[in-house]
């Protein structure tokens, strides 16, 4: 057996096989007893023996021996105390060794000590195999609570979290995690990923987390999420790498469903667009009721004349029927405009992005609210030419409106003369385009200004605004990437500056584009060059609209016009030959999305050379076109536009 001096004393948390013994204060001849009867024992002869003459600072784990020289009983109760209140209970062994009996050993044992022995004592390797048990039963203990402590705090939790480890095997989970994938803990634990997610989700999964270790910054991504019963979720998911003493490395995760509130925020946006669309319905209707009193009235005068049966028409009266019409087409054609900038407007479909002509967007969003910008204010465009840029043309639109009814608002119950408003598209710093919006209103206190684009914060009455305006101004122009600057000083006006990054397009796409009056024209002049006219099979179950169509395109094609488009497959499988069809989509009985289904089915060689055309067209409907049909003609339509179209199809 070894003896140590305090100078080498085992520190708390140290670890060792061997169990250590400090004798504290104990006469030498005691000190050699206990130690040749530790020696005589199996736990005993791996015991290293400290004697010490005052116990040290941290006292170290294993037996700890106090000598009761027989001074005052609260002298030796104090060491009892001092020890027991510094040690880990449940890896030490404190031994009083005294001659005290009866109530003053009670009272040591009281104090702190786990046995009062009489000097030298016995049976201390017995004392040694106690220890352990009590270490070991100790440590389980102390384990199962740590376990159930970190298991509680994972399940506190709220949203669903994971912790993998460096193979990308999930370690842990909390319930909400469980529930998210339907599964038990146990049948998570050890596993990559779940047999039900697909591929694809497992692999964007599994490259997130391994950036999340390699660069050892926080990663947050949105994705879809499908469950075990095939339901796909919205989730944004954050994951954060850590490493612990000894070097291995894990991730924790931390995943949030945002299903229903991002349908919540698509609702949010769509019925704020629909309480701006009513705001504007007043002025709609004027900008259409005008056009359309001419229009009426300049077709009933023409109707009149050519009821005469007095032919020819005299040069004079000639003149003024051409001009009848051309003015029937130009209010028709305003019509037209309100109504294409009106429908793109309050389109609810998000995903449709792409390259947005800024000056167009802008110009719809002006015509929309022609009706209060004349009577409320004196409005200067200043609309200069720009590039693209990506994003989808009703939300740039409802942007800008969102901006201008603003500015309206701001200038209070001021005479309309008194009102200036200022609407500005130009370049912005290299590779962005601005749109500004300024006014000479009442302007605004900085504290209002850090606030205004907050959800639901308005200056106004109640009945004055939702508050949501400029927030999904923002989150919309965040969604193109780019940003809103806003400058204002009280009784001084304000100035919004929105900034969009420009879309650069490749050099063959302006080189392939061309004016849609050059292909009509080359339309034109290939067909008359040729005797035999292409055929186009033409259905749409409004009689006029067929008449319409094959008026315009009488001179350039072979127009066949069928009202059911089961008549139409019928005379298809009876062998008639078409070069190209047009059908309409929404129609009664079999609509066009049917017709077009059983075409691919009857006569797949025909179905890429059909188009459909609509007056309106649903989510669904407008999907469907996307996957299984070409370009969408939308009525009502040009004659340059439908020549167009039809001659692609005939391509």
């Amino acid at each position: 057996m070894r003896t140590s001096n305090a100078g080498r004393m085992i520190p708390w948390g140290a670890r060792s096989d061997a169990v250590h013994a400090m004798l504290v204060a104990v006469p030498a001849p005691v000190a050699q007893d206990v130690e040749r009867d530790l020696c005589a024992t199996a736990e005993g002869r791996a015991c290293r023996v400290i004697r010490v003459e005052s116990p040290p600072e941290p006292l170290p784990e294993g037996l700890l021996v106090l000598w009761d020289h027989g001074g005052p009983l609260e002298a030796v109760k104090a060491r009892c105390q001092w020890a027991h209140a510094r040690r880990l209970q449940t890896r030490t062994w404190l031994v009083v060794l005294t001659k005290r009996e009866g109530e003053e050993a009670e009272a040591l044992i009281s104090a702190g000590a786990d046995e009062c022995v009489a000097p030298p004592g016995t049976r201390w390797g017995a004392r040694l195999v106690a220890l352990r048990r009590r270490s070991a039963d100790g440590d389980a203990q102390a384990l199962r609570r740590a376990r159930d402590m970190f298991q509680g705090a994972l399940d506190a939790v709220p949203e669903p979290l994971f912790i993998k480890d460096r193979e990308h095997r999930l370690v842990a989970t909390n319930g909400a995690y469980c529930r998210l994938l339907d599964q038990p803990a146990e049948a998570l634990r050890g596993i990559v990923t779940t047999p039900h997610v697909p591929p694809h989700e497992a692999e964007v999964s599994w490259r997130q987390d391994e950036r999340a270790f390699t660069t050892g910054q926080v990663v947050e991504d949105e994705g879809s999420f499908t469950d075990s019963k095939g339901r796909s979720h919205e989730v944004l998911t954050q994951r954060a790498a850590y490493s612990l003493p000894n070097g291995e490395r894990f991730l924790v995760g931390l995943v949030r469903d945002v299903t229903e509130s991002t349908r919540l925020e698509a609702q949010r946006r769509l019925a704020e667009r629909m309480t701006s669309v009513g705001t504007l319905a007043a002025g709609v209707a004027h900008e259409i009721n005008n056009p359309l009193s001419y229009v009426t009235s300049n077709l009933a005068y023409l109707w009149e004349r050519v009821a005469q049966p007095v032919l020819p028409v005299p040069p004079e009266q000639l003149e003024e029927l051409r001009q009848v019409v051309a003015e029937a087409l130009e209010g028709a054609g305003r019509v037209r405009s309100i109504v294409r900038d009106l429908r793109t407007f309050s389109r609810t479909e998000e995903e449709q992005h792409g390259p947005v002509d800024v000056r167009r967007a802008v110009e719809g969003a002006v015509k929309l609210m022609r009706d209060d910008l004349q009577h409320r204010t004196c409005l200067a465009c200043d609309l200069e030419p720009v590039a693209a840029v990506h994003g989808n043309e009703g939300r740039l639109s409802q942007v800008v409106t969102g901006l201008l009814t603003n500015a309206l608002q701001a200038f209070g119950e001021r005479p309309p003369e008194e009102n200036l408003l200022k609407l500005r598209v130009r370049p912005g710093r290299e590779g962005h385009v601005l749109i500004e919006v300024e006014d000479n209103g009442q302007g605004m206190p900085a504290e209002v200004r850090q606030r205004i684009f907050d959800p639901f914060f308005t200056t106004r009455s109640p009945k004055g605004g939702t508050g949501l305006g400029l927030s999904i101004c923002l989150t919309l122009v965040h969604a193109m990437g780019g940003h809103i600057e806003v400058a204002s000083e009280q009784g001084q006006g304000s100035l919004f500056r929105v900034e969009l990054p420009a879309l650069t397009l490749p050099p063959e796409a302006s080189r392939s584009a061309q004016p849609a009056s050059v292909v009509v024209e080359d339309a034109a002049q290939s067909a008359r060059a040729t005797r035999n006219l292409r055929r186009l099979l033409l259905i749409d179950d409004e009689p006029a609209v067929g008449s319409a169509v094959s008026r315009l395109l009488r001179n350039l094609y072979d127009v066949h016009v069928i009202q059911d488009a089961r008549e139409a497959l019928r005379r298809l499988s009876h062998g008639e030959k078409f070069d190209a069809i047009l059908c309409d989509l929404m129609m009664p009985g079999m609509s066009g999305m049917d017709f077009l289904v059983e075409l691919e089915r009857l006569a797949p060689e025909l179905a890429p050379r059909t188009g459909l055309m609509t007056g309106g067209v649903n989510p669904q409907a407008r999907e469907f076109v996307g996957r299984r049909a070409r370009e969408l003609l939308e009525k009502p339509f040009e004659r340059d536009q439908l020549c167009t179209f039809v001659e692609t199809l005939m391509q």
